[in-house]
């Protein structure tokens, strides 16, 4: 039987989702092998998450699934390898699996994915060209729209940060030609995290009940954020600060539109959400958070309502 996949946007009541796992997660990586500027940061301090730390807070998140009753895909353990961030590897739009074309050393990761993969249709598999670079984070479905997070500088080589090019986002508007592709020009350092928006959904996520957050120093063209603004309508965005981007206060997770699930310790936006009248689902994330990534970065749902 072949694998239902359903995704129009970032907030229907999800049914299925591939949690990624940090089993196995390999030892602590050398300083020259940090793909982004937050796990560097952590790795030259000495405080780079414990495996069995970031197992733990990904199980709390697994255990959140199951009382809403989603089902949950796991990948295949590849010994000594990081696993976690499985929006990176791939992503679904309507009813088509996307994979991505990440960078080269973690190519590995989207082979644990097999046993899903071989469920969804051949049809419904989407490959992109070798040169068209893009990864699940920067990749947003939102009705009509698809917003897609970029780097649209010449230099964009340069920057191990710079990870959706704009030769993925023309070939995304040209797989989808019925929705309309916004792209964004994200900031990128290799060094600073708090100056590095490494995914769209690092300094930008949509909710449900007409909401969305957004960190504004994380866009490079101010007309581009403004139009997000006007979008959504300033009264209904939360701004997120340069230190709690930097914490991934961006990098929540909807389970359906009044539902969202977040990093316990993120005080002011889990006020402002309760307020708002989501139900808040707070859970352990911040040793993963140490990896530049969160909540939307390790889930990547198959079916949405």
């Amino acid at each position: 039987m072949s694998l239902k996949l359903n995704i129009n946007d970032e907030v229907g009541r999800l049914r299925s989702v591939v949690l990624g796992s940090a089993l196995s997660n390999g030892p602590t990586p050398k300083l020259q092998d940090a793909y982004d500027p937050k796990s560097a940061e952590h790795i030259k301090a000495g405080t780079y998450p414990l495996e069995e730390d970031m197992v733990r807070e990904m199980e709390a998140l697994a255990d959140v699934f199951e009382r809403y009753q989603v089902k949950v895909y796991r990948p295949e353990i590849i010994k000594n390898y990081n696993q976690i961030f499985a929006r990176d590897i791939a992503f679904v739009i309507e009813n088509k699996l996307v994979i991505a074309n990440i960078l080269e050393d973690r190519s590995n990761e989207i082979d644990a994915l097999d046993a899903v993969i071989k469920q969804v249709p051949q049809e419904d598999i989407i490959y992109f060209p070798e040169e068209a670079h893009i990864e699940g984070g920067d990749v947003m479905p939102w009705g009509e729209y698809i917003f897609v997070g970029t780097f649209k500088d010449r230099d964009y080589r340069k920057y191990i940060t710079a990870r959706t090019n704009m030769i993925a986002v023309d070939h995304l508007q040209s797989l989808f030609p019925h929705k309309k592709v916004v792209s964004f020009s994200l900031k990128k350092s290799n060094f600073d995290p708090r100056e590095n928006a490494l995914h769209l959904d690092c300094c930008f996520q949509p909710l449900g009940l007409g909401k969305a957050l957004i960190h504004k120093e994380g866009f490079l063209i101010d007309q581009e954020y403004q139009w997000l603004v006007d979008f959504f309508g300033p009264e209904h965005l939360f701004h997120v600060s340069k230190e709690e981007m930097y914490a991934m206060n961006c990098n929540v997770f909807s389970i359906a539109p009044n539902v969202v699930v977040t990093e316990q310790k993120f005080t002011r936006l889990n006020e402002w959400l309760k307020n708002q009248g989501f139900t808040v689902e707070k859970v352990p994330y911040a040793e993963i958070a140490k990896q530049e990534g969160l909540l939307r970065c390790s889930t990547m749902p198959l079916y949405r309502d």
